[in-house]
């Protein structure tokens, strides 16, 4: 939900920037650019910073796939960063992902011998 109103906001600005300089100024070549920087920045802005801020503080969404052949163990939230542990059966690894905002600073840590679906040992 706070998506679409954040998107609604940056439509409605660039429309109106399109609208004041495009109709009103009659400078249609200056509306159109300055619209379509206006959405470049909110497209960035939102990729590299919003979305996982959305996501965790103020009920957004969404997706993350667990690859194929692994099996999903558990998901934090770190700061503003989601971290997921994985386990791959084939190699008996825990793979732990960080997404990042922006998908900048993405971490990996493998563990080895890890089996933690195994249950207690006798």
């Amino acid at each position: 939900m706070i998506t679409y109103i954040y998107w609604s906001a940056v439509i409605a600005v660039a429309g109106g920037a399109l609208l004041l300089l495009g109709v009103k100024a009659k400078n249609w070549s200056t509306g159109i650019s300055v619209s379509a920087v206006l959405l470049l920045i909110a497209f960035v802005l939102f990729h590299f910073y919003f979305q996982n801020v959305f996501v965790k503080r103020y009920g957004g969404q969404m997706t993350i796939s667990v690859p194929a052949g692994m099996q999903h163990v558990s998901v934090t939230w770190k700061d503003d960063n989601l971290r997921i542990e994985n386990y791959d059966p084939a190699t008996n690894r825990c793979i732990f992902q960080e997404y990042s905002r922006g998908d900048l600073l993405e971490g990996k840590a493998i563990l080895k011998h890890c089996n933690p679906l195994r249950g207690p040992v006798p």
